[in-house]
């Protein structure tokens, strides 16, 4: 089973940007649609964007486009979602997922990682 490591949250402020990174050691994420996620507390997951294996991308909330951007660097085998103009409102619990296909039904997606927090606060 292909296991998802996440990095890049941490603390930032309102207006800010992080980088963040999925990773899977030992398989080939080119092989699998990427998707981000996140999960702020009280609240349902939500999706962000992905990266399918044609190379396509889609954001699943118009309002992300245009701050977040993702991209896949196939020699790092590394999905990156970057996040700028942050808001408090994007505070979550930032999770990648691997698929057949950037699904609009998020339980298709296979593995998760653990995920990273992203906190965006003054």
């Amino acid at each position: 089973q292909v296991q998802l490591v996440e990095s890049g949250g941490g603390l930032v402020q309102p207006g800010g940007s992080l980088r963040l990174s999925c990773a899977a050691p030992g398989f080939a994420l080119y092989d699998y649609a990427i998707g981000w996620f996140r999960q702020a507390p009280g609240k349902e997951r939500e999706g962000v964007s992905c990266f399918s294996t044609s190379g396509s991308v889609i954001y699943y909330t118009d309002s992300m486009e245009g701050r977040f951007t993702i991209s896949r660097d196939i020699a790092k085998n590394t999905v990156y979602l970057q996040m700028n103009s942050l808001k408090p409102e994007d505070t979550a619990v930032y999770y990648c997922a691997n698929g057949g296909d950037c699904y609009s039904d998020f339980s298709l997606f296979g593995s998760w990682g653990q995920g990273t927090q992203v906190t965006v606060s003054p």
